[in-house]
């Protein structure tokens, strides 16, 4: 019965979301308030039939209702909790049941929170939000329905995939689809504005809260995926340039470009063609994600689905969404006219730099995910583009965004004198070139490059503080009127420089981790030691273990610094019965400074001999930390109160026709 209610309340969802995509857009054309404020309503219904969808299924999870054919195929009875509810997104139709779920409450975040939002702006992004979810609600119920009935019920579940069964995994999705889905806002209020034919600082402040909750979302979603493929594939290595995590990369790439971008149409009125653009290109890139994931034109450990005909409903959803947007960009965009003027050496010649970068970047991935796909349907050709392909493309641009980055930051609007940024600059400069030769001559390597990228960190980290310095006035004011300035300074100045330092960290941790890492694969029996770069590690054998749905072969390692004992290490190897499915479990020790990381592989036929991997990572657990960081950034930004959708009290007796300064 719960799952009837489920299915119903989905179809009633359906019927709402095409209420809201056409009447709030016909009362907007009309100049109909009443019309207009139906968007409102059904915003509201749509989050509600959402929700109860939603609940439904999780519900069926939760009582490991084996009459639903989902529950079946991505749960078990001896499953964990835990992983039973992430079992409801952890496959194909749960994953669209969530995504449409997110999507309703960005909707009825606009309809709540957008008073001061112009009536007919306002009416058209819900009515374009609405269209969106029509198309993932239709693709739900007509290709992919959650509630599907197996009759007889089986008496247990299949088992959700155990690479799957990890709290890395659990909250990976739901962040990941934050962001995907928090896109949207940005590709609304873009088609909104193009079908309006009004675009100015009012609307890239509108735009700008929702581009940072869904970029800061996605930060974490990739961080946590990247972290989960850290530990649990045993491999080593946190980022494979696999075409699934290309495909959230994408979006964040495109993301930060509009982020930067919205600043200057917001502070500048410049840019706004090419705002509204990234705008449509960052979700596109995510529905594109959405795509590469569930059609089955690849395969990935990562991927829910595996089946063409789903593929060619995306397709047409995406030549639908992406090729209508472009079209109506093609047509409006040539009447959106730049208002602010300014030198190419200014802040926003630096921004401007910063999403040329930034585009060329995500192109280049975009190239090297789709390219191997193409070659196989037109020519029936299969390649692998690989990580050296992404090195000798991606990282070089990398490079002067970086050092723009430190420049930028310190330049003023409109017009900028380079020659005095870089006097500015100059203990920055020389202090990085020092930390690139001491560390060149410490790490002993034929290489200048991986030396030369933690220069770069230490580049961008100096320049944040330097920037931070003259903000405050540092050594030119008061002690007090400094600590005055740090008061007063914006919340988004503060998450901006947190950001900036993330970078820094992150750039750290992968050239140090990409460049130094040590690894040692060997066969070792029990009461055998191995050094590895100062540890000493012996192995003292293999025992049997039992988990909730899972067996176990559980080796203990103990490890040891200058003769003495510091830790116990148990890197596993997992068994799931139900789904016959072999895992592993890697041990990590981390400190601030590496991670030192054990896999136990096969045992040798009739021998206690078993195949080890020791690595010895540096700097790998600041990748994360950089991350975090990112999205404590975000955070802090998104508390600016002139972030906030709508306008000061004041204003709100103005026109509700026009567009008002939030």
């Amino acid at each position: 019965m719960i799952a009837e209610i489920g299915h119903f309340a989905l179809v009633l969802a359906l019927l709402v979301a095409c209420v809201q995509a056409v009447v709030p857009l016909y009362g907007a054309w009309r100049g109909d308030a009443r019309l207009m404020a139906v968007g409102n309503t059904s915003a509201v219904a749509l989050i509600v039939m959402s929700a109860v969808a939603f609940g439904a299924l999780t519900w069926c999870y939760v009582i490991s209702d084996f009459s639903v054919q989902n529950v079946y195929e991505n749960s078990h009875s001896l499953q964990p909790m835990l992983y039973k509810i992430s079992g409801v997104w952890g496959n194909h139709e749960g994953s669209l049941l969530l995504w449409v779920l997110i999507l309703a409450v960005f909707s009825v975040a606009v309809a709540l929170m957008g008073n001061n939002l112009p009536l007919t702006l306002k009416a058209r992004v819900l009515a374009v939000q609405a269209m969106i979810a029509v198309g993932f609600l239709a693709f739900s119920l007509f290709t992919s329905n959650p509630f599907a009935r197996l009759d007889p019920a089986p008496l247990d579940g299949r088992n959700l995939n155990p690479l799957l069964q990890d709290p890395g995994l659990a909250f990976h999705p739901p962040f990941l689809y934050l962001g995907y889905v928090g896109f949207s806002m940005a590709f609304s209020f873009a088609v909104a504005a193009l079908i309006e034919g009004r675009i100015d600082a009012a609307w890239a402040r509108w735009v700008r809260p929702w581009t940072l909750a869904a970029w800061t979302a996605l930060t974490l979603g990739i961080a946590m995926g990247s972290w989960w493929a850290y530990y649990e594939l045993g491999w080593g290595g946190w980022w494979f340039w696999d075409p699934v995590e290309n495909a959230s990369f994408m979006p964040w790439l495109a993301g930060t470009a509009l982020l930067h971008s919205a600043i200057v149409t917001e502070k500048r009125g410049a840019l706004k063609s090419w705002t509204v653009l990234l705008a449509i290109v960052a979700f596109s890139l995510s529905l594109l994600g959405t795509f590469l994931v569930r059609s089955g034109v690849l395969t990935s450990v990562h991927a829910f689905a595996t089946d063409p005909e789903r593929g060619v409903f995306i397709l047409l959803l995406l030549i639908v969404a992406i090729g209508g947007s472009l079209a109506l960009y093609a047509w409006r965009a040539p009447l959106l006219k730049a208002d602010g003027l300014f030198a190419p050496i200014s802040r926003e010649g630096g921004l401007v730099l910063n999403n040329l970068l930034l585009a060329v970047a995500c192109f280049t991935v975009l190239t090297g995910t789709l390219y191997p796909l193409a070659l196989d349907v037109v020519a029936a050709e299969k390649v692998s583009v690989g990580p050296p392909y992404f090195e000798m493309t991606f990282v070089p641009l990398m490079v002067p965004l970086f050092l723009a980055l430190g420049i930028g930051p310190l330049m003023p609007w409109k017009r900028a004198d380079l020659k005095g940024v870089l006097h500015r600059l100059r203990f920055v400069a020389l202090t990085a070139l020092a930390v690139w030769g001491v560390t060149w001559w410490l790490a002993t390597d034929s290489s200048p490059l991986p030396a030369f990228g933690i220069a770069i960190a230490v580049w961008i980290a100096l320049s944040v503080f330097l920037e931070y310095g003259v903000r405050l006035g540092l050594f030119r004011v008061t002690p007090a009127e400094s600590f005055r300035r740090a008061v007063n300074l914006p919340r988004a100045a503060y998450g901006m420089m947190i950001a900036h330092l993330g970078v820094a960290v992150l750039v750290a941790g992968v050239v140090a981790s990409s460049s130094w890492r040590t690894e040692i694969i060997r066969a070792m029996e029990p009461g055998q030691s191995q050094e590895i770069v100062g540890y000493t590690v012996r192995f003292d054998g293999v025992g049997d273990a039992m988990g909730p749905n899972y067996s176990a072969e559980r080796a203990t390692f103990t490890l040891f610094a200058d003769g003495e004992q510091i830790a116990v290490m148990q890197p596993e190897k997992r068994f799931y019965p139900v789904s016959a499915t072999q895992t592993t479990e890697a041990a990590i020790r981390t400190t601030f400074l590496a991670d030192l990381y054990v896999v136990i592989g096969d045992q040798s036929e009739g021998q206690d001999v078993w195949a080890v991997r020791l690595y010895y990572n540096p700097l790998v657990p600041w990748i994360w930390l950089g991350s975090l960081m990112m999205f404590g950034a975000g955070l802090v930004s998104l508390s600016d109160r002139r972030h906030r959708v709508g306008a000061p009290t004041h204003a709100r007796a103005a026109s509700a026709s026009s567009p008002q300064p939030a």
